[in-house]
């Protein structure tokens, strides 16, 4: 960004903000282009309004309050704090100065979405932009793993790649699962003990969470479904949890949670099949020393009854 190729002002009165934005635009098309121009003090004025828009800093794009310098350059209010009220470019103080124009500006613009490139296809005006972004059903997700912080994101099918060839998760097809848990010392919880497994089911992936944590006093073990996708997509799908033993048994059933929710927030809601120790061990059987648990579930995706608009369970076969 060329951050002298706008004169910014504290006051439009007077002053048609189209005027400048087309003058800064189109005034290089007005100047003849000569390769033996040595004047190395020469500006080129910005190509686009969003170059006026960047911030020299983060480059990301400015939003009120949008700050300047004495000299007339801009940056961010998050990058103002960052660079303690000197100008990156001048470096002269800052100061409390807005660049009014510029916000002005800003007003007049529409962009599209940033994930046009995954499929959105929306256009926002410049202040809606950053809100729709943050919901954008195309926006990426992150990745599911829950045993490291993992900072990869992508869509579905990367992350199913990346979940098999870098986590080494298990990968299994089909609607019903079948799932072992064994620990030999029940007492013991080092922060998580976790398992993860992925399951291909209607043609979407869920994600098989399974740990003990520390619940109060004593570990707790908890099971529950997420669906790689979005919240109202996973709001057509049910599934039930069942564990058991000596002639006992609980049953969960529930709408698997969108990993758009973190695998943290939905263990900290208890939105699953929680399973208190002393209920586990009975579970178990024998001397109660080892934990051996086993759980089984099935998802079914929820059909509209035509006749009477009540959901009816499609189960997988």
């Amino acid at each position: 960004m060329e951050s002298d190729s706008i004169e910014c002002i504290s006051s439009l009165d007077g002053i048609d903000v189209n005027e400048i934005v087309h003058s800064q635009l189109f005034s290089s098309s007005k100047t003849p282009h000569n390769n033996n121009n040595k004047n190395n003090n020469s500006v080129r004025p910005a190509t686009s309004v969003h170059e006026l828009l960047e911030c020299p800093v983060c480059t990301n794009s400015m939003y009120p309050p949008i700050h300047q310098c004495h000299n007339g350059h801009t940056i961010c209010s998050t990058c103002k704090e960052r660079v303690h009220n000197r100008c990156p470019t001048c470096r002269q103080e800052l100061g409390d100065i807005r660049c009014l124009a510029l916000e002005k500006v800003a007003e007049s613009l529409e962009l599209p979405c940033k994930y046009g490139s995954l499929g959105c296809p929306e256009i926002f005006p410049y202040y809606s932009k950053l809100k729709h972004e943050a919901m954008c059903n195309f926006r990426p997700y992150n990745c599911p793993y829950a045993g490291s912080e993992c900072s990869i994101v992508g869509d579905i099918p990367y992350l199913v790649a990346h979940l098999r060839d870098d986590h080494k998760v298990d990968m299994h097809s089909g609607c019903t699962f079948n799932h072992r848990y064994v620990k030999s010392n029940p007492r013991e919880v080092e922060n998580a003990t976790w398992m993860l497994t992925v399951f291909n089911c209607f043609g979407q992936y869920f994600c098989l969470h399974f740990e003990a944590f520390q619940l109060g006093v004593a570990p707790v073990y908890m099971a529950f479904l997420r669906f790689m996708g979005d919240e109202t997509d996973a709001r057509n799908y049910s599934y039930s949890l069942e564990v058991g033993g000596n002639g006992r048994k609980l049953i969960w059933e529930g709408t698997p949670r969108s990993i758009r929710d973190s695998h943290r927030k939905v263990r900290d809601s208890h939105d699953g099949l929680i399973i208190q120790r002393n209920m586990a061990l009975f579970f178990s059987g024998g001397d109660r020393k080892e934990l051996k648990l086993r759980v089984t579930g099935k998802i079914w995706k929820e059909q509209q009854n035509p006749d009477g608009g009540a959901c009816i369970p499609n189960l997988c076969s």
